[in-house]
């Protein structure tokens, strides 16, 4: 490959993983304007991945990979776990923390994952940390305590940062399932067996049939405009879910894994900026630095989780507990 041939791809693949952080963080306003409009959390949730596994069934499809079943009937208990903690429980609990709290400090919240993952290969497994992991921690926690300003006492809703921490730990359950199940159950089947577990587990709880389906055909406020219901949900699952997968992907198949994975990190920096623009949502200068803190940690306490590669489409999905490599979607 030659060196023009390189820094074009290099190129394209920046831009593709930017694309899909934007895409992935600019769900939450969405979600929220639906929730505010008179969906319950676990009925946004249940929207979303009921769109999501169509499109995933779809793929697998059109791309006829033999042995999907099987593959899932021999990992049947790991692929419910995945489904039950990292899609469902976790999607719900960060929905919930979106509905009372900023979006930017709730995904700043799931974005403790890796942290928690460290405190877990430590304290249960009792497996070497490295420094960088511990001192990433550190800062982690230094970030966070900043953001919620511990010292004034925490003003923001009690119930929303307790979810917000709870998607965090769905988040680190994505983590060390991934690294358990790593070449045996490739990410597309892990995907569509995981969403498809969640969406089932969640169906007699968020009770589809009482939704408030018409809001999807009545004009619902986002910020200081008003868009359609079905727009907002056309909206999270064609591009803060379907297009955020393909471009991340793309950013993989052209990005090195360390690269690639720090472009996650856009994210939480993009839906914050998303919702101030949209929702009108502001954060105090000392919560933007706690902010700038908690990711600096989470970033060297991921680094530092020596056995588990993490690609920025792994990473991104993380958040909501999917994920979409590009050996599953682009030859």
């Amino acid at each position: 490959m030659t060196s023009t041939a390189s820094v074009n791809r290099t190129t394209a693949g920046v831009l593709f993983g930017v694309t899909s952080s934007v895409a992935f963080g600019a769900g939450g306003p969405f979600a929220k304007a639906l929730i505010a409009a008179g969906f319950s959390p676990l009925q946004a949730v249940w929207l979303r991945l009921v769109g999501t596994v169509v499109v995933l069934v779809a793929l697998c499809l059109v791309l006829r990979r033999p042995g999907q079943l099987a593959t899932m009937g021999r990992h049947k208990w790991p692929i419910v776990a995945y489904g039950l903690v990292a899609v469902a429980a976790c999607q719900v609990l960060y929905f919930v923390a979106a509905s009372r709290l900023p979006i930017g400090i709730a995904i700043l919240l799931e974005f403790t994952g890796p942290v928690l993952v460290v405190g877990w290969e430590k304290l249960v497994r009792h497996a070497h940390v490295s420094r960088e992991s511990a001192i990433g921690v550190a800062v982690a926690m230094a970030g966070l305590a900043v953001v919620v300003q511990i010292w004034s006492g925490v003003h923001l809703d009690a119930v929303g940062l307790a979810a917000g921490l709870g998607a965090g730990a769905g988040n680190a359950t994505y983590f060390l399932l991934i690294d358990r199940l790593a070449g045996a159950v490739d990410p597309l089947t892990l995907t569509t067996g995981g969403m498809t577990v969640g969406m089932a587990v969640l169906t007699p709880l968020a009770g589809p049939w009482a939704a408030p389906w018409h809001i999807l055909g009545s004009s619902v406020a986002l910020g200081s405009h008003h868009l359609p219901g079905w727009t907002l949900a056309a909206f999270i699952v064609l591009i803060s879910t379907i297009l955020s997968y393909l471009t991340g992907a793309a950013a993989v198949q052209r990005l090195n894994a360390p690269v690639a994975a720090g472009l996650a990190y856009v994210e939480p920096a993009s839906a914050t900026i998303i919702a101030w623009i949209i929702l009108g949502e502001r954060l105090t200068p000392t919560q933007i630095a706690g902010g700038a803190i908690v990711l600096a940690g989470a970033f060297l306490a991921q680094r530092g989780i020596g056995h588990t590669t993490v690609t920025e489409a792994d990473s991104a999905r993380s958040i909501l507990g999917t994920t979409v490599t590009t050996e599953a979607l682009i030859p």
